[in-house]
């Protein structure tokens, strides 16, 4: 039974000033999954005023990428103390949280969602090795296939550790190195786990109509798609129709909720609104 849980990065971090961690919203989170742990977690977070900042600077998106080193590195690195800061907070909480970093782990194919399939009917057991290691595609990014090498993930879920993902630069077919966002990744392993629960902690209490209201449930993109809209900050990954997209196509039922309702999703209640 594993939870698949994304802190976003406006929640992690003052999205608004350049490699600034929140970290009275990073300890809230923390302590919240140190007081009530899933019994196999795996946690993702957004790249926040760090990977988006420099991504940025960079002109490098989810859809632009780049073939300077420099610029790759410098998105990374970013990323890699942002993640330092959370595994420390979710270690300091008693989780077992490890780093994993998607730049060495997940690539793009440019539009293809049809790429490294296996044959599920062949039941040789090389054919099961196979489907056991290979990467899990996800139609996701601008309709870009993210590949995620899922078995580093499976083997630390095994012995009982909590890896920690989080949105990087990934190396994209034909376009340099592009950005996986936290989002894609969720589905990537989605696809790979078949979590029994998926969460978004976001900074609003979940996807929200017209008049500011929380939308109980959302089992299709064109029911709202009129009251969708972006971030309120420089974010390169998209916004919340990116979120509510990537989230229909998974097949667990996954929730958007504020930090605030973080403990009653972790207490398997209803928290937000629910995407099926």
């Amino acid at each position: 039974m594993t939870t698949i849980l994304k802190l976003g990065g406006s929640v992690v971090t003052e999205k608004a000033v350049p490699e600034t961690v929140d970290e009275g919203a990073l300890e809230t989170a923390a302590s919240a999954l140190g007081a009530d742990p899933p019994d196999s977690l795996v946690l993702v977070h957004g790249g926040g005023s760090f990977g988006h900042h420099y991504a940025d600077a960079h002109d490098v998106s989810a859809q632009a990428g780049t073939t300077d080193p420099a610029a790759v590195a410098a998105i990374h690195a970013a990323m890699g103390e942002l993640n330092a800061a959370v595994v420390d907070a979710l270690q300091t909480k008693g989780l077992p949280a490890v780093p994993v970093r998607p730049l060495s782990a997940a690539s793009k194919r440019p539009g293809d969602s049809h790429t490294n399939r296996v044959d599920h009917a062949d039941t040789t057991p090389e054919a099961a090795a196979e489907r056991d290691h290979r990467p899990a595609p996800l139609e996701n990014d601008a309709a870009d296939s993210v590949e995620l090498m899922t078995g580093p993930v499976q083997a630390l879920l095994a012995e009982e550790f909590v890896p920690v993902l989080h949105g990087d630069v990934v190396a994209t077919r034909g376009r340099g190195c592009t950005i996986a966002s936290g989002d894609a990744l969720v589905a990537a392993l989605s696809t790979a786990l078949s979590p029994t629960r998926v969460g978004l902690c976001t900074t609003v209490p979940g996807v929200l109509d017209a008049d500011d209201r929380v939308i109980d449930e959302i089992d299709r993109l064109a029911a709202v798609t009129d009251v969708l809209g972006g971030a309120d900050t420089t974010d390169v990954t998209g916004g919340m129709a990116g979120k509510i997209e990537t989230l229909l196509a998974i097949e667990a039922d996954a929730s958007v909720f504020g930090l605030e309702a973080l403990p009653t999703f972790l207490a398997m209640g209803a928290a937000g609104t629910v995407v099926r």
